[in-house]
């Protein structure tokens, strides 16, 4: 497909944006190629400057899970943007949805709206070092937080044991996204849980990306564990920036202005990215919705791991709800060391073969690909047939 514009764009945002992109998996170094610029979307197809249409499995990162521009989003979003687009002021949209989180998500008792899940999972673990008194998080990024293996349960048992009485939170994605899609293993969370209660540590889970995407309630819903703290992202804000944390009412009631933890921010429950979040929500919290992301999902990406044996590539396939990644390696792949046996070289050349044929990947080995409602049955069998095409190159 020719994509002179979006190369053109891309050599002018070089010369005045760090790396001409605003977020580094844009770039598309990780694959060899340069970023497409994208004009606008519709359903699960997106378009770039150039004109070429591609079938999305990236929807923004996740958030996009009724697909581009949903009619009943859009509307809501223009009829909220008519009446101010910011106010730094309280908002019944803002109780509104905070009323709808703490109903999907029992164990968020207590709500506070942020600008992203970013800002959302730094406050929690400020909150969470407020309330405990404590310094650490064993989450090597600070001095004080310390950095363990995913799915790793016997080392997160050596830490606790030796520092638990120092640790204020474990952080974690409850299905890591950013390594892939790495499931957690049975009992993993609940061992978290464990030693959460056993040292008086907080368990936190970062459910930015699991959050409504794997299940109505989250992962914490779909695992049955329940967490201290919980933060959310991407589908709260329905495609537009949000984020919010929340737990129990005991620790969320040492926040400012309540308690002595201070956190703000102007934007936070703007109205607009509000309004996209209700609409979402509220379109989710429908009978069968789920069930429909299931089956799609499941049709996918299995019969895309089909496929790969078919042609003898050597691949392992990790899927949670809507949520999938092709790990081109025969490891299983459970925590970071075994995701970095992937075969990345093999992963670009997949990733150009697939987006010639009009099918967008996440650009990174090390990244989910998601499923929309918005996706249908011609879109997957579309991207089946690419893929059987690629992986007989391969």
């Amino acid at each position: 497909m020719a994509q002179a514009g979006s190369e053109k764009l891309y050599r002018q945002a070089e010369q005045i944006i760090p790396g001409g992109v605003n977020s580094p998996v844009r770039s598309c170094r990780a694959v060899g190629t340069h970023p497409l610029f994208i004009a606008r979307g519709l359903g699960s197809k997106i378009f770039d400057v150039d004109g070429n249409g591609y079938i999305d499995y990236v929807g923004s990162w996740g958030p996009l899970i009724l697909g581009h521009a949903h009619p009943e989003v859009v509307e809501a979003v223009k009829t909220a943007a008519e009446l101010g687009t910011s106010f730094g002021i309280p908002t019944t949209l803002e109780v509104d949805l905070a009323q709808m989180i703490t109903k999907l998500v029992p164990s968020m008792e207590m709500v506070r709206m942020v600008n992203s899940g970013t800002e959302a999972t730094m406050s929690a673990i400020r909150l969470a070092r407020g309330y405990t008194g404590r310094s650490r998080v064993p989450a090597d990024v600070v001095q004080h937080t310390l950095s363990l293996r995913f799915n790793d349960l016997d080392q997160v048992g050596s830490v606790m044991q030796e520092q638990g009485k120092d640790v204020a939170a474990i952080i974690l994605e409850p299905v890591a996204g950013n390594m892939g899609v790495v499931p957690p293993k049975p009992g993993f969370l609940e061992g978290l849980r464990h030693w959460c209660n056993d040292t008086g540590a907080l368990l936190i889970f970062d459910e930015v990306m699991t959050g409504f995407r794997v299940a109505l309630g989250g992962a914490q819903e779909l695992y049955g564990v329940q967490p201290d703290l919980t933060c959310l992202g991407k589908v709260i804000g329905g495609g537009l920036p949000v984020g919010a944390y929340g737990g129990r009412r005991d620790i969320m009631s040492r926040i400012a202005p309540l308690g002595e933890v201070y956190q703000a921010g102007t934007l936070s429950g703007n109205p607009l990215a509000v309004t996209a979040g209700l609409t979402t929500l509220r379109l989710l919290n429908k009978p069968g919705v789920y069930q429909q992301l299931e089956e799609r999902s499941s049709y996918l990406f299995n019969q895309m791991s089909r496929l790969a044996a078919k042609h003898k590539v050597v691949s392992t396939m990790n899927r949670v709800g809507s949520m999938g990644c092709l790990f081109f390696t025969e490891q299983q792949v459970v925590d970071f060391d075994s995701a970095q046996t992937a075969d990345t070289q093999k992963f670009a050349h997949m990733f150009c073969a697939m987006l010639e044929r009009g099918v967008y990947l996440a650009p990174s080995q090390f990244e989910a690909a998601f499923v929309s409602l918005a996706h249908d049955e011609e879109d997957i069998d579309k991207t089946l047939g690419a893929a059987d095409e690629v992986f007989k190159q391969i």
